[in-house]
């Protein structure tokens, strides 16, 4: 199989990953502050990717230099992240996950600013019924709300985050230096729970921790390792083996894995009228990857 073709598998897996992040988010949300929830699952990555970074040789001198870049990456993730689960509090997951799929036309956008990566005509096509089905689902098919562009107050808050996960991709590309792949994650991640852990400093103590219910601490062993730890790690591979608008355009498939997310969990389908918006969206992503 070609570079390019594993970079493909591996996308289509963190799609899958990614989906999870909002279906559980969504039930632990209510009952834990974000950026404390956030704090603890950089931290809990962090130290997982160490530990096997140094049982596989992925630490070499490389990885400690110019730590400026571990700083900068994951402030964009932090805010990302901390986005993401504050949205969760009054917007669904469906529609959380349409927002997401906006990302393609955002890093398509940073991909020529940081790196000079050109969309093509037909790219920019792909990127626009993307975008088109993305806010079908955001509005659940309501031409009414959709004429008048009310967007709810969750959906705004997360694509803020959206920006920076855009800026990620291309940015990692730029600042690369040929690093092992889980040093240099292992790095960002640090850095992650650092910024995070002094952001939310009152939180981490005031938290009535013993008091969670399960469910908060099934979602943060999920969102720190399956969701956080090896989703960075395919991103980077990706990273480096496909331009970043086909990298980031796996985000379409995100709300039909969430749709098999919420079925899965017992939370049933969403209205029929959102799922035209799905359709449009997995067309996206079919144009998106043809060469």
């Amino acid at each position: 199989m070609s570079q390019a073709g594993k970079g493909h598998l591996a996308m289509l897996l963190f799609s899958a990953l990614v989906a999870g992040s909002f279906s559980l988010g969504g039930m632990a949300a209510p009952f834990i502050d974000p950026a404390v929830m956030n704090a603890v699952r950089f931290a809990i990555a962090a130290t997982s990717l160490w530990v096997i970074a140094g049982m596989t040789k992925g630490i070499t001198p490389q990885v400690f230099y110019a730590p400026w870049r571990y700083l900068l990456l994951a402030g964009l993730f932090a805010i990302y992240f901390v986005t993401m689960f504050e949205g969760l509090k009054t917007a669904t997951p469906v529609s959380m996950s349409a927002v997401f799929t906006l990302n393609p036309a955002l890093t398509a956008i940073f991909g020529y600013t940081v790196v000079r990566q050109v969309t093509t005509p037909w790219m920019a096509l792909a990127i626009a019924v993307g975008a088109a089905g993305a806010l079908w689902v955001i509005f659940d098919g309501d031409t009414t709300s959709l004429s008048a562009f009310e967007i709810g107050r969750g959906e705004t808050i997360y694509f803020w985050g959206c920006i920076g996960h855009a800026l990620y991709s291309p940015l990692l590309r730029k600042l690369n230096r040929g690093e092992p792949a889980l040093g240099f994650t292992a790095g960002v991640l640090t850095a992650g729970a650092l910024l995070l852990g002094v952001w939310a400093f009152h939180g981490l103590w005031t938290t009535d921790w013993a008091g969670l219910p399960a469910i908060v601490w099934v979602t943060l062993l999920y969102v720190a390792l399956p969701a956080t730890a090896l989703t960075f790690l395919i991103l980077r591979y990706a990273t480096l083996r496909l331009p970043s608008a086909k990298v980031m355009a796996y985000t379409y498939l995100t709300p039909s894995w969430v749709i098999l997310w919420e079925i899965a969990l017992g939370k049933g389908a969403p209205p029929a009228m959102v799922l035209p918006g799905v359709g449009l969206t997995a067309l996206a992503l079919v144009m998106l990857l043809r060469d």
